[in-house]
């Protein structure tokens, strides 16, 4: 996909041109990473530091949704969101993404000022997203998981993972249209870890393009990921050049969104290879 979109809170992304590094700042204290951790005040610097860094995108999450991730409720999620999200909105109009579920954290956090609710239930889990997420204009990230995050990491298991997870993103648009969020509010994500095997992990990534195609912007979340540590051997804290490398792959393979913990390396990385891309054919 290219061209630009307009934000529900006003602003707008493009993507015409590089790809777009998105923060993860998470507003709770149960990430698989330590240093992401944080809460009040804290996330709203984080937020602000990540967006003077580069970062195209802040995703704000209240939930962990790591393999054996305890479940948040809605109420906690507010309570823990909103007062980031407004803070930041006042200081930046860098685009606000937010990890939830719930059609209630949904509703809460754009009328915060947020403009993409990253679902990684694909708008399934609540009867109540998708209406909503159509009728505040809301961009959508819909994404593949295997199971629920509590248990999604028990032996999953897939004949065909390619086809399997292109199967099951080309069913979540069809849900998104049918409940009428417009084709250039969508946003694909493969869902990496979510219930894969380091075999699994490793074919998307080969796939990417075949499984997500070129119509829609695809978002990978690969930072610092346990598959990663099982091919190096490092623990999360020592994964950042493990995760260059794989979003490396990712964005010769047609990924338009790096979701991260480490903006300013990421952000370089991707100056070096939209550089390189624009010369290539001259």
């Amino acid at each position: 996909m290219t061209g630009t979109v307009h934000l529900a809170s006003g602003g707008t992304l493009d993507f015409s041109g590089p790809p777009l590094v998105m923060a993860i700042v998470n507003c709770n204290g149960d990430s698989f990473y330590g240093p992401s951790r944080s809460t009040g005040g804290d996330a709203v610097e984080k937020a602000l530091k990540a967006a003077e860094d580069g970062a195209g995108i802040i995703d704000f999450g209240a939930e962990s949704t790591r393999p054996g991730a305890s479940y948040v409720t809605a109420e906690e999620e507010i309570e823990r969101l909103v007062p980031v999200i407004e803070a930041f909105r006042k200081q930046s109009s860098v685009a606000v993404s937010v990890d939830t579920r719930k059609a209630q954290v949904a509703r809460a956090v754009l009328d915060a000022g947020a403009d993409i609710i990253n679902d990684i239930s694909s708008l399934e889990d609540d009867p109540d997203m998708a209406p909503l997420c159509a009728e505040r204009g809301a961009m959508v990230v819909l994404m593949h998981k295997k199971g629920i995050p509590e248990t999604m990491q028990d032996e999953p298991y897939y004949e065909d993972v390619v086809s399997d997870v292109r199967t099951y993103l080309i069913e979540a648009i069809d849900r998104a249209k049918n409940n009428g969020i417009p084709e250039q509010r969508i946003i694909l994500d493969p869902g990496f870890g979510f219930g894969k095997r380091l075999e699994d992990n490793l074919d998307i990534l080969a796939h990417l393009a075949e499984i997500c195609g070129t119509v829609y912007p695809v978002l990978v979340g690969l930072s610092r990921k346990s598959f990663i540590g099982e091919i190096t051997g490092r623990p999360a804290e020592d994964r950042l050049a493990g995760t260059l490398a794989a979003n490396t792959a990712a964005l010769f393979q047609g990924a338009g969104i790096l979701r991260v913990h480490d903006v300013p390396d990421t952000v370089d990385l991707v100056k070096i290879y939209y550089a390189q891309s624009q010369r290539q054919g001259r």
